[in-house]
């Protein structure tokens, strides 16, 4: 199935960004804000403790299992939010380079933050997400 977003690059901007600068999808689409995703088991415990590549995989795993559950896929994202709980660049590009590695040529529209602190012990990655779907 086609998707409805569509990535806009801009040309005047740096090449440096692994990411679109923009994306639209059309009026008709229906929207999908997603929660940001954890890297939470089933039953609520965090995941790869202490591993910011691989807390980024869990994320990525339940962000795709979310967007299933809404009728969409990782190529439905329209826009991202990649949030680090680390001011060490080096974590914040482990996790990057998870999360950019999934969306494959899906260079969806995306931000990456070091913050101070995440929402559940032991967290370090979160990942939110807005989707477009034509039904």
């Amino acid at each position: 199935m086609p998707t409805a977003v569509t990535l806009i690059r801009a040309n005047d901007l740096s090449s440096v960004a692994q990411y679109a600068y923009a994306a639209t999808a059309p009026a008709h689409a229906r929207l999908i804000f997603l929660a940001g995703a954890c890297p939470l088991d089933r039953d609520g415990r965090t995941g790869s403790i202490g591993d910011y590549a691989g807390q980024a995989a869990i994320c990525v795993r339940n962000l795709t299992t979310a967007l299933d559950a809404a009728g969409a896929t990782l190529t439905d994202v329209i826009n991202t939010r990649v949030l680090v709980a680390s001011s060490n660049r080096a974590d914040l590009v482990a996790a990057w380079e998870v999360v950019r590695g999934a969306f494959g040529a899906h260079d969806v529209p995306s931000t990456l933050f070091g913050v101070t602190v995440l929402g559940y012990d032991d967290q370090l990655v979160e990942i939110e997400a807005v989707a477009a779907v034509v039904d």
